[in-house]
């Protein structure tokens, strides 16, 4: 389907390819972030037990 050229150089055309290219690049930004692995910070000793929870009692921590 081809359309004429005024309808192609219209400006709500151009406002909706804005709108379309500005949504296509969330969704690529949205699917890199869940495909990349999570960070993950070195917390300190608080955040780790204690003592170990496993069936094992004396499997190291």
């Amino acid at each position: 389907m081809l359309l004429p050229e005024s309808f192609l150089t219209s400006d709500w055309f151009a406002v909706l390819a804005a709108f379309v290219a500005v949504n296509t690049l969330m969704y690529v930004a949205l699917a890199t972030v869940k495909i990349l692995p999570k960070v993950r910070l070195p917390w300190s000793g608080r955040s780790r037990r204690s003592e170990t929870r496993s069936i094992h009692p004396d499997a190291p921590i």
